[in-house]
């Protein structure tokens, strides 16, 4: 039990900008159980943006959509935001391979990067004031931070690093199947009350197959900047697939 409560602060400590005043031992068992706790963090994350989502019902919907996603952005420091922003431009560069991983690990952001940032907030925005529009059923604002951890957790347990140094190479040597099955207990139980969170696991699961295959193409390994662009394009994929699938399944949603 101790180790798994240090394994939930280290993953509160990784995952957010909340303040978790406890000094964490980094040892195997305790990575294990943070990796397990990746969707439990993301439960927190998404249950704090439902209930500003509820305080904000009366709101002009494009208020509320920018509120929850400032929110989302600062609960998170911006962590994954910087792993977009970096496979962005070494993707963007057209570099062979070994210029594409020193692009990677440079500390400045170039114009792709940019540009990735930009543009994935942007959509993130307006498919949050679309589903805020459409009154999609709130239990998908609680879920999708947690699922797109879980993915996370899956491209790292199931993907080999490029290289035998850094975060993710060290996080890895800890974690095995079961890590992966015990983070999605949570989401499962969750799906006994919203039968649609399995259509979501299977979602998150196909967009981590598609990511391995293309980073393995592409960089023949990954790094922890990958696993958190990731988090944040599997969280993309899951918003647009709940729009389309609340517009086109609901009859008559009311217009933009």
């Amino acid at each position: 039990m101790k180790n798994a409560f240090y394994g939930g602060a280290l993953a509160l400590q990784f995952l957010t900008r909340l303040p978790v005043p406890i000094a964490c031992p980094w040892t195997p068992k305790t990575r294990r159980w943070a990796i397990r706790a990746y969707p439990l963090v993301g439960l927190l994350l998404g249950s704090l943006l439902t209930l500003l989502a509820l305080l904000l019902q009366n709101a002009p919907t494009p208020i509320a959509a920018l509120a929850l996603l400032s929110l989302w952005v600062g609960l998170s420091g911006g962590l994954h935001l910087d792993g977009v922003m970096d496979l962005a431009d070494a993707l963007g560069s057209n570099q062979p391979l070994a210029r594409r991983w020193e692009i990677m690990k440079d500390p400045l952001i170039g114009s792709f990067g940019i540009l990735a940032l930009l543009f994935l907030l942007a959509w993130k925005g307006v498919l949050l004031w679309a589903l805020l529009q459409y009154d999609a059923p709130l239990w998908w604002l609680v879920v999708l931070p947690a699922l797109g951890r879980w993915g996370g957790a899956m491209l790292l347990v199931f993907t080999p690093c490029a290289q035998q140094t850094g975060l993710a190479w060290a996080w890895k040597q800890s974690l095995g199947l079961r890590d992966v099955l015990l983070a999605l207990v949570p989401l499962l139980l969750l799906a006994l009350f919203w039968p649609g969170i399995m259509a979501m696991c299977l979602a998150t699961g196909l967009f981590v197959v598609a990511s391995r295959w293309a980073l393995m193409t592409l960089f023949q390994g990954i790094n922890g900047d990958m696993v958190g662009a990731t988090i944040e394009g599997g969280e993309l994929w899951l918003m647009g697939l709940m729009l389309s699938w609340w517009w086109y399944a609901m009859a008559s949603p009311p217009g933009m």
